[in-house]
């Protein structure tokens, strides 16, 4: 995406394409969470178990609100009571330490697995409860614009490939999928009719492309916010929803898109 200045870089992503429009969760895939760490040391493998704690509470039940809630500290502070399992991978795998470098500098992967049993009594705690159900793919029509450069994010152009594997990023912790429209599946919107098209006609088109629900949205850069504005809809039964992220990189626009968007379909309303 020449010219589309990024405040934080994406990893590279996968974009899921071709797949199913939904498909429902393993246990194995849900129960667990994933977090970087320096080194394998107690202290930051405390520091991991808490922000798994976070991941897998929300992954599981699709709700955001969560960190919020006030009973979170406390389970914060015992996070490490209710992982049943975790294990390491260094990210520097093959690369040699340096002179002065020890394990205990170099970045791991934590993951951390739970009983199913345990991370549903935990929701329950916290007036919440699973998201067992499919988890549906979904088509994101996307206008774009930073001062004179407009257009819809597409699957068959150049133009805007670090937002797509950006957004494939932000489905992984919640095990969602996205897809984008072809040019030639537009059916004529462009980046000013997409912002008040239709969502019933939104989601026919998205069915047409092998997904099940429509994430629509602007993303517009703003020199005054020194960030990404970014506005969403998804409409779910007989609903369409609203809600907008200000100032931020268009990462985090799309983590919080797609956090949104699992909000609405696991029941657990407004983002």
């Amino acid at each position: 995406m020449a010219g589309f200045p990024r405040l934080v870089a994406g990893l590279a992503g996968f974009l899921w394409l071709g797949a199913p429009p939904a498909i429902a969760a393993t246990t194995d895939e849900l129960y667990q969470a994933q977090t970087i760490v320096t080194g394998t040391g107690e202290p930051n493998r405390e520091i991991g178990f808490k922000a798994c704690l976070e991941k897998v509470l929300v992954k599981v039940s699709g709700d955001q609100r969560l960190m919020q809630k006030p009973e979170m500290l406390a389970l914060r502070d015992k996070a490490a009571d209710f992982v049943q399992s975790f294990r390491y991978h260094d990210r520097l795998e093959g690369v040699p330490i340096h002179d002065e470098q020890g394990t205990h500098d170099r970045p791991h992967d934590l993951t951390c697995l739970y009983k199913p049993a345990v991370v549903d009594k935990l929701l329950a705690q916290l007036g919440s409860r699973p998201w067992h159900g499919e988890r549906p793919k979904l088509a994101v029509f996307l206008a774009a614009e930073q001062g004179a450069s407009h257009f819809v994010l597409t699957a068959d152009e150049d133009r805007g490939e670090t937002m797509r594997e950006s957004f494939a990023n932000a489905t992984g912790p919640l095990l969602m999928r996205v897809t984008f429209p072809k040019a030639m599946q537009l059916a004529g919107l462009n980046d000013k009719t997409l912002r008040t098209a239709d969502m019933a006609k939104l989601d026919r088109l998205a069915k047409g492309m092998g997904a099940s629900k429509t994430l629509a949205g602007s993303i517009v850069w703003s020199d005054k916010e020194l960030g990404w504005i970014a506005d969403w809809r998804l409409a779910e039964r007989g609903k369409t929803y609203q809600w907008q992220v200000r100032g931020v990189s268009f990462d985090e626009a799309f983590r919080v898109a797609v956090g949104g968007a699992a909000q609405i379909l696991s029941g657990n309303g407004q983002p």
